[in-house]
């Protein structure tokens, strides 16, 4: 009897698991079938979409300043369903802009007047022949700095050339000095307009944390330049973890003067445990110091706050460059960009790595001579030239050396070395630019830079 309750009992038990696991695949099944129809309903939605209202919007970028609102901007239109590509000016060959509808364009000028890399490949690569542009339509944000004569040169160059190339303009173009918060909302008032929505979010400025200086130490006492000092800097919030990569920048707002924050190349890398700047009191033509350099180096205390935020330079970063040889040239406080690349390399191994660095007098100028020597030495190193202009016997600046090393700047570069310059803009920036292409010829340094191997933070 007991046999029997016992085989009934197991009999429900396999009946009923049966029917769970039946159940359950029949769930599953409908699950996956409503799963697969809303995934059908969705891409027809975002051909649809992408057919209709599909945007190009393209960023012109020295220091990350333009991209960073090119992508605000494409940001914007996906929060109104709208499709909206993100690319580079250098990615940007004519057959795309040919086949594109509806474009937007945020363009940088550097230095007076001067396009970003990326804006004088494109220049060079697209804008020397004509080009029928009939069918796109487009709009220009471009960003400059009213102290320069050239104000916006580039944003203006290139808005003027897609006109004359048959394209229309979809507004007036948008003029921003320094990110001027005014001609921001301008650029998100017209975005609201071509959409067709009022739902935008509000552009808010970016935000700044607050930091302290916790060691600041002159580095060319006696120099004929103006004073530099190395500054570090901590949070001030003990428990925050802020990061970064080699090229990035340090954006810092000075009291009198928050709408116009100034960058400053990072000389650090987050593993050191602070934030490294170099920086050289600017000097006015009546005397005075440099508003933000001023405060900073002199008259800002040991633990005082720095409204400093941390900002990504993808254009300046390393990239796809790991495995290469590198090539570092610059001057003066450029130096600093390239200390972090040059820390950066010293934890990979097997690298081989060229500095060129200019700056005045061996006997004042001589900044982190100690540590150069020490690469130098373990071979982080492989070779290192000082340029200091004002010794004896003659004047020979960083790109004069680079003219003097023209076969080894060849193989270098045909043994696949990617170039980085950091440092002024005017005389070494541009010398520089000029040697480069006179040894490797204008098509080698456009496709240098074109694919990552030539990358500049001159200012």
């Amino acid at each position: 009897m007991m046999s029997g309750i016992s085989n009934l009992r197991l009999i429900g038990a396999a009946l009923a698991t049966a029917l769970y696991l039946l159940l359950l695949v029949t769930t599953v099944w409908r699950v996956r079938r409503e799963a697969r129809r809303r995934e059908h309903e969705a891409a027809e939605l975002a051909m649809s979409v992408g057919d209709s209202a599909s945007w190009l919007v393209v960023y012109a970028s020295q220091t990350g300043t333009a991209e960073e609102l090119a992508r605000r901007t494409a940001n914007a239109l996906h929060t109104v369903g709208l499709s909206a590509q993100l690319i580079s000016i250098e990615q940007l060959d004519a057959a795309t802009l040919r086949h594109t509808t509806r474009a937007l364009f945020v363009a940088s000028t550097t230095g007076e007047g001067d396009p970003p890399d990326g804006g004088a490949l494109f220049m060079r690569r697209v804008m020397d022949a004509p080009h029928a542009l009939g069918g796109l339509q487009y709009g220009v944000l471009a960003l400059g700095d009213r102290d320069y004569r050239n104000f916006c040169a580039f944003g203006r160059t290139l808005d003027e050339w897609l006109h004359t190339q048959g394209a229309t303009r979809l507004f007036t173009r948008v003029e921003a000095s320094n990110t001027d918060p005014a001609a921001l909302s301008q650029w998100r008032t017209h975005l609201m307009d071509i959409t067709g929505t009022d739902e935008l979010p509000e552009w808010l400025p970016p935000r700044f944390d607050e930091w302290q200086l916790v060691q600041r130490e002159l580095l060319n006492p006696g120099s004929a330049g103006a004073p530099m000092y190395d500054l570090r800097l901590a949070p001030a919030d003990h428990s925050a973890r802020p990061d970064w990569q080699a090229g990035d920048l340090a954006q810092i707002t000075p009291p009198g003067d928050e709408s116009r924050p100034r960058d400053f190349s990072i000389a650090s890398l987050p593993s050191e445990g602070h934030l490294r700047l170099l920086v050289r009191v600017a000097q006015r033509d009546d005397g005075s110091q440099g508003l933000c350099s001023g405060w900073l180096c002199t008259q800002l205390a040991l633990g005082d706050a720095v409204p400093l935020r941390v900002r990504s330079n993808r254009s300046f970063r390393q990239g796809d460059n790991a495995p290469r040889p590198w090539i570092l040239i610059g001057n003066g406080t450029g130096i600093a960009g390239l200390r972090a690349h040059l820390q950066a390399r010293a934890q990979q191994s097997d690298t081989r790595n060229w500095l060129l660095f200019g700056e005045r007098n061996a006997a004042y100028d001589a900044v982190l001579d100690a540590e150069l020597q020490v690469w130098e030495q373990n071979g982080v190193l492989t070779s290192l030239d000082r340029v200091y202009s004002r010794d004896p016997p003659r004047r020979v600046y960083v790109q004069d050396r680079l003219r003097e090393c023209a076969v080894e700047l060849r193989q270098w570069v045909d043994e696949g070395a990617a170039i980085y310059v950091c440092g002024s803009l005017d005389g070494m920036g541009s010398g520089v630019a000029a040697v480069l292409e006179e040894v490797l010829g204008t098509h080698t340094l456009a496709e240098l830079l074109a694919n990552g191997r030539y990358r500049r933070d001159v200012y």
